[in-house]
């Protein structure tokens, strides 16, 4: 295993501390780990952070299964149906489900396991047209579709977003400002009795402040904690 050097174990320990100063408590905080060594992931934990965030299925699974802490796996990049039966032993939340059938395979497969697996619902918020998500119209169609409610093996927490990769703040937060619109009218519409639903992941490492302040409660974050991938 490639070990971290003392000036990096400190580079984290010190971004962490930083972090905290930060984000406040009522926020979780997922470690976006892709391509970071078993030790960048073990000098993080034990710094505090219990979250990582791991966008392709393959390299969540070799962490989660060699990694010596006991870190909770959020799948946060976009999930192919063909993964999901692999997926599903290592993962506490999956940030990414998109259309109603990822839901009706991730569904299948939990039953399998007699597991239930916590959800968001990825919304598409961005200009660029090759992020993923639900458009508005398909959200709904999601939401309405009576087979929603014979998925007894997912729990549908919340939704996630992506910004648009802009330099411009007032169009970041105006999209996450609609994002957390939706979020509420969603939740007095669908889930008004249901304390699960309460999750708004949207926020990354250049604009997690501003995701902050328009009402997230979960935010990714990577090269904030863990610097561009160079040792």
């Amino acid at each position: 295993m490639y070990q971290l050097s003392g000036i990096f174990m400190n580079y984290i320990e010190q971004n962490i501390k930083q972090l905290f100063k930060i984000v406040p408590p009522h926020v979780s905080i997922v470690a976006v780990s892709k391509t970071h060594p078993l030790s960048a992931i073990e000098a993080a934990y034990h710094c505090g952070i219990r979250i990582f965030g791991e966008n392709k299925v393959q390299e969540l699974i070799s962490k989660a299964t060699s990694v010596n802490v006991a870190a909770q796996w959020h799948m946060i990049g976009h999930l192919q149906t063909n993964k999901v039966k692999k997926l599903l032993p290592y993962v506490s939340l999956i940030h990414s489900v998109d259309s109603l059938k990822l839901a009706k395979e991730i569904n299948k497969e939990a039953q399998k396991l007699n597991k239930i697996i916590p959800c968001l619902l990825q919304v598409h918020i961005a200009q660029e047209e090759n992020k993923f998500g639900f458009d508005e119209n398909e959200l709904f169609q999601f939401l309405e579709n009576p087979e929603r409610t014979t998925f007894t093996h997912i729990l549908i927490c919340g939704l996630m977003g992506i910004a648009s990769l802009t330099d411009n703040k007032q169009q970041i937060r105006s999209e996450f400002k609609k994002l957390k619109n939706l979020f509420d009218d969603i939740k007095n519409s669908y889930f008004p009795n249901n304390n699960n639903f309460k999750e708004l992941s949207m926020g990354m490492t250049g604009d997690f402040e501003i995701a902050i302040e328009e009402g997230s409660t979960m935010i990714r974050v990577g090269s904030f904690i863990f610097g561009q991938r160079n040792y």
